[in-house]
């Protein structure tokens, strides 16, 4: 009797503690609430927050997104079901998020990226992330950089040839595929060391890139649908079933990467006994090609803990990251080119300054004196940001310009918008690569403008695209003049993961004559 009723008295006092817990989080959520609630907001239904104002199809999904923050003047929240979002406004706001180091874990949407990428650099957090990132980037300083420039030439030199069988000043085409077959075929080379051909074979191209665009709109999907978030849930779905079929794909594209490791291995290990000279050349005396994948076969050799599956989740990340995003910036600044002759003829003009009528690929030095061309590309990406938006979680309260925003909040970043912002932006949607300009640059709040992010989680890539972007529109426009077919207007824009045009960019291409 005695034992029974000590039983009965522990398992009263586990009940007690148990709805003393309870209250405690009902507590907590209540006063979440209210701080959320206090912060200027459209009105959320019932139980699925302000998620039913996004339920449109993909292609009215960036019209929907971009009425909701041109309707709000301030920052504002939204409820993603039981989550609170909270949307930036001014770049003071974004400086506070990006320049900390305390705000450095992703939003939740990130998440469902984990089946893909893994927790490599763009997904992962903490002692993880800081590990990664400060190993990873020492592979990007500019003298490596300039070992993946040979790449961009090779790749280029082909996509000249190709565009030069529709180059008839008449025939109307999709520039999308070309720069996607391009971009595909150097990431491969300068992630992996592997040569793809995209460029020779569409039947390689198209698969994976599919597999790209669907994928990331299936994220984004799930992002805005809360029953949506277990996964027990989400696989059940048809949406969940297309998920895991467009990874079969984009990881068949990197299971070549166990095969890499192991050939380098056997290669390293039959060089043991041979001079540091030999092991940067071929049999033929060439220098050898040094990909991402061998760089961080280095830092493992050299001591730093990566497993065979880190150094995969970091070449998924590298493949998405350097190829889509690419893609991306350079059919925009080809669209915006063929919009805006006199910007065109101002950057072929520069072009035939530097090369003076030769046909010679272009060398690194030239492509730092295309000072006008990096202002373009620069103005693309403030216009068309690859990446329209990002988000980070919040583990503690801040302040942004006199909001109060809990912590337990997520913090979305509309990049696309900050980059229109009229208090920094005198003609925010004009296209003008004098933004530019030195004088311009300083006049403007630094956070104004952040196509690869800021701070501390900044895009560790950001050299590379603008080396890669470069050597692409150079060659472009040494050999052609670009005429868009469609205006502005004419284009629905696509926001999944990449900020992209639904029917690709429609252009005719005339040969041009090459300066004396």
């Amino acid at each position: 009797m005695e034992t029974s009723g000590v039983g009965v008295l522990a398992g009263a006092m586990l009940g007690v503690l148990l709805l003393y817990q309870l209250i405690l989080l009902l507590f907590k959520r209540r006063k979440f609430v209210r701080a959320v609630d206090s912060l200027p907001g459209p009105k959320p239904h019932l139980l699925f927050g302000n998620v039913p104002d996004l339920m449109v199809p993909p292609n009215k999904m960036f019209e929907a997104w971009d009425q909701r923050h041109r309707t709000n003047s301030t920052l504002f929240r939204t409820w993603i079901g039981p989550y609170a979002e909270i949307n930036l406004k001014e770049p003071e706001q974004v400086e506070t998020i990006l320049s900390s180091s305390k705000h450095i874990t992703k939003s939740n949407a990130y998440r469902f990226l984990h089946p893909w990428l893994g927790t490599g650099l763009l997904t992962s957090t903490g002692n993880k992330w800081h590990t990664h990132r400060k190993m990873i980037t020492p592979t990007f300083h500019f003298k490596i950089l300039e070992a993946f420039h040979d790449v961009f030439v090779e790749k280029c030199e082909i996509l000249a040839r190709k565009l030069a069988k529709v180059a008839d000043g008449k025939t109307e085409f999709d520039m999308y595929p070309f720069i996607t077959h391009c971009t595909l075929d150097i990431i491969c080379e300068t992630a992996m060391g592997v040569k793809l051909n995209a460029q020779d074979s569409t039947d390689k191209r198209s698969d994976y890139v599919s597999a790209i665009y669907e994928i990331s709109e299936l994220t984004l999907k799930r992002a805005h649908r809360p029953w949506l978030f277990p996964n027990i849930t989400f696989y059940m779905t048809d949406l969940g079933k297309r998920y895991k079929r467009c990874l079969s794909i984009l990881h068949g594209f990197t299971n070549k990467v166990p095969q890499v490791i192991r050939e380098r291995k056997e290669v390293r290990e039959s060089q043991q006994s041979q001079t540091q000279a030999s092991t940067t050349e071929d049999d033929l005396g060439r220098k050898k090609r040094t990909a991402f994948l061998d760089l961080l076969l280095d830092a493992r050799e050299a001591g730093a803990q990566l497993s065979d599956e880190d150094l995969r989740e970091e070449v998924d990340t590298f493949m998405f990251e350097g190829h889509d995003t690419t893609t991306a910036g350079l059919c925009w600044a080809v669209f915006l080119l063929g919009t805006h002759p006199h910007v065109q003829d101002a950057a072929a003009d520069e072009l035939d300054h530097i090369f003076q009528g030769s046909d010679r690929p272009p060398t690194v030095r030239d492509l730092q004196e295309m000072k006008y061309l990096e202002r373009i590309i620069k103005e693309t990406l403030r216009l068309f940001p690859s990446v329209p938006f990002i988000g980070r979680k919040l583990y503690q309260d801040v302040d942004l310009g006199g909001y109060k925003v809990p912590a337990g909040s997520l913090i979305n970043i509309p990049i696309y918008h900050i980059h229109r912002n009229p208090k920094q932006w005198p003609s925010p949607h004009a296209f003008d690569p004098d933004n530019f300009l030195p004088h311009r640059v300083a006049e403007r709040h630094p956070y104004s403008y952040v196509p690869f992010s800021a701070g501390p989680r900044n895009c560790i890539g950001q050299k590379f695209a603008l080396m890669e972007e470069k050597t692409v529109l150079s060659y472009i426009l040494r050999n052609y003049k670009i005429h868009a077919v469609e205006r502005m207007e004419d284009l629905t824009l696509m926001i999944d993961l990449i900020l992209r045009p639904e029917s690709g960019i429609k252009v005719r291409l005339e040969r041009r004559t090459r300066a004396s």
